[in-house]
């Protein structure tokens, strides 16, 4: 898992323990920590490196080493897509009065600022109905924040990144999706933030599995329908994901990929479709003069479908007992309003012909 730029590999860090990964190259260590020959030549005689390290490996020691290996607060992650920017925040709940202490007014400005608002502006969203509580996190426990707005407003988010000197926190993000490629000269130079970029497909495979390990405990975010085509009997069930390959992941953004997931780290994208996302955002701009996501989705919830969409029992006058289509199954998607548009063409003749006629008498 990747947090500001550092790279973690899903491990999970305990206090009183080691770091399990050594710098892969001599070049990586310290210079006086090389196993150069010019260091050994002048090192003093004495015990051995290893000796020395043996005897200072206290608990107290290994749980500041540790401490090395996280990545400094805030820990954020973006996914930049075509139509919404979603951002996660953790919020880290086990701050020691030691930390609390030392802790800078703008990681705690931040935190506040983050935490205590469900809205930003006019159109950031924090979704506090899928806030994760209680995690560990690179051994540490919080809650998952998920925060989201419109791509159009990333200056905004820009902006605000650099009146709280976030910079001053941290010099890189990590960041998915195709706004992290699109956008990355604007972060350095609006924000003075450097992007760490990461496949967002790589980044679906493991947060699907990530949200299903860390919800083991609460409802399942995984699910499937037993009976969907019974509206009378159809229950939402749990899914686990045990054992699940080989699947299909549908991933509906603006566009919709489909992959093939053979394991976490084998899969490939077999189709996809560019009716997604933005084609509801679009057609819905266009139908009803709606301008955001928000509102589209708060009109969607009002909306009546069987005002719109032709049924079965539209055509039948009840269920097509031949072939076993229930009544209330869809026929045609806007059905009606072809109909209704054939309504509203005549209405408009109509009134044009009424002088004529009147003329005529």
């Amino acid at each position: 898992m990747a947090f500001n730029g550092h790279q973690h590999d899903n491990e999970i860090v305990d206090e009183d323990e080691t770091p399990s990964k050594l710098p892969r190259c001599n070049k990586e260590m310290p210079g006086h920590l090389r196993n150069d020959p010019q260091n050994e030549a002048a090192a003093p005689a004495g015990p051995s490196t290893s000796d020395r390290w043996a005897s200072n490996a206290t608990p107290r020691h290994r749980k500041d080493s540790v401490k090395k290996t996280r990545p400094p607060f805030p820990w954020f992650g973006m996914d930049i897509g075509g139509t919404l920017v979603k951002l996660v925040y953790f919020e880290p709940k086990d701050i020691t009065a030691e930390e609390e202490q030392e802790e800078v007014e703008n990681l705690k400005s931040i935190r506040r600022y983050l935490t205590s608002n469900i809205a930003y502006g006019t159109t950031g969203i924090r979704d506090v109905h899928l806030e994760l509580q209680d995690l560990t996190l690179c051994g540490r426990k919080g809650n998952l924040h998920f925060i989201r707005f419109p791509t159009h407003d990333l200056p905004v988010f820009l902006q605000m990144g650099r009146n709280k000197h976030f910079s001053s926190l941290h010099t890189t993000l990590c960041a998915t999706g195709g706004g992290a490629y699109k956008f990355e000269n604007d972060f350095r130079t609006m924000a003075d933030l450097q992007l760490h970029k990461l496949d967002e497909l790589d980044c679906l495979v493991r947060g699907v599995l990530y949200i299903d390990s860390v919800m083991s405990s609460g409802p399942s975010e995984c699910y499937y329908f037993e009976n969907p085509t019974d509206p009378d009997h159809c229950v939402q069930k749990p899914y686990l994901l045990e054992n699940p390959y080989p699947l299909l992941l549908v991933n509906i953004g603006s566009g919709v990929s489909i992959l093939a997931v053979y394991s976490e780290n084998n899969y490939k994208r077999v189709t996809g479709t560019s009716l997604g996302g933005g084609t509801f955002l679009g057609l819905c701009c266009l139908l009803t003069g709606c301008s955001t996501f928000e509102e589209a989705l708060e009109m969607a919830s009002e909306g009546e479908s069987t005002r719109v969409d032709k049924l079965v029992r539209d055509i039948y006058g009840g269920d097509y007992e031949r072939f076993g289509l229930p009544g209330w199954a869809v026929a045609s998607r806007c059905g009606l309003q072809l109909l209704l548009l054939f309504l509203l063409l005549v209405r408009s003749l109509f009134k044009r012909w009424i002088p004529t006629l009147t003329d005529l008498q």
